[in-house]
């Protein structure tokens, strides 16, 4: 019973870190903005902004939250929370920065946090990997190198490619580059955790722990500063609650795209749990385009209550 008592004790407890990392998350790229925009005004470098410097601090504190629940509690029960961040930074976003969302925009952020929560729901449970061993079995399993080489591909093309010239008009672009990257942060902060444990111990095999354990720190670390690197790129030119939902959405997506590959559980997925995703999937790709093609549309719930009343 004591075992289990811990156990659920510790999955509390990474819940609680991943709720309040959410929220910090979420507020980051507003404060980020606001640094950005009132820099822009005063015509110096946004690195001389309090607001942005505590949005950058934010951003560090939610990563280490993340990578705390991340190693405290199931990664199908920690990445849902994150789509907290996106009302919350929204509404924050619309006292701070005045940013409007239309009507279609609100519904499309809702509809994407909500797509996105089923099809986490629903998506094949992250087996439960124990040793150091096991870890590094599945991360040199052909398919994950296969799904790897397939991610730095695509970064390589985003970001020497189409990010130079398209960067700036398509918000897609920089979202892509963070989320592909950022996919990898579940495996990255799972795999230091079980690494570190053997890695300053006096077992034998230290030695290969601490050589995986600095292989996984310094693909975080990198993972975590180009990301940071775009996202201030995309709060340039970008809203802050439109970046927000719209990356939450992608990032989820390849967050279990990437631990269902890397933890071969897609054979587990029944009919059911199947239509869920597809489900979900849907819905979320409904919020996007809401979010993203009718984004310049002034519609409100004042201007369907005209409608109504001239109809009748």
């Amino acid at each position: 019973m004591e075992p289990q008592h811990e156990q659920t004790s510790g999955v509390s407890l990474g819940l609680s870190i991943a709720l309040l990392a959410s929220l910090v998350n979420g507020s980051t790229f507003v404060l980020q903005r606001k640094g950005i925009l009132r820099a822009e005004k005063r015509g110096v470098s946004y690195l001389t902004e309090l607001a942005w410097w505590s949005g950058t601090v934010g951003m560090g504190l939610g990563q280490i939250g993340n990578f705390f629940a991340y190693n405290t509690a199931p990664a199908a029960l920690v990445t849902p929370l994150g789509a907290l961040g996106v009302p919350f930074g929204s509404i924050l976003a619309s006292y701070v920065l005045q940013e409007k969302l239309n009507l279609l925009g609100k519904l499309g952020c809702l509809l994407s946090c909500a797509g996105s929560i089923v099809l986490l729901i629903h998506a094949p449970t992250t087996e439960n990997v124990t040793s150091r061993l096991q870890l590094e079995e599945k991360l040199a399993d052909p398919v994950f190198l296969g799904y790897v080489c397939i991610v730095f591909s695509l970064l390589i093309l985003l970001i020497f490619g189409i990010a130079p010239s398209h960067g700036s008009t398509n918000i897609l672009v920089y979202i892509s580059i963070c989320s592909l990257l950022g996919s990898f942060t579940v495996p990255s902060s799972k795999g230091i955790g079980l690494a570190a444990q053997e890695a300053f111990s006096d077992n034998p095999s230290s030695q290969r722990a601490l050589f995986l354990f600095i292989i996984l720190l310094v693909t975080l670390v990198c993972s975590i500063l180009i990301q940071f690197i775009y996202i201030n790129k995309a709060l340039q030119y970008f809203d802050s609650s439109i970046f927000n939902a719209i990356y939450y959405v992608i990032f989820t997506t390849l967050v279990i795209l990437a631990s269902a590959i890397l933890f071969r559980e897609w054979n587990n997925v029944g009919f059911v749990d199947f239509l869920g995703m597809l489900c979900g999937f849907i819905t979320v790709s409904v919020g996007i385009i809401l979010l993203q093609v009718f984004k310049e549309f002034s519609i409100s719930a004042s201007d369907l209550r005209k409608i109504t009343s001239k109809k009748h």
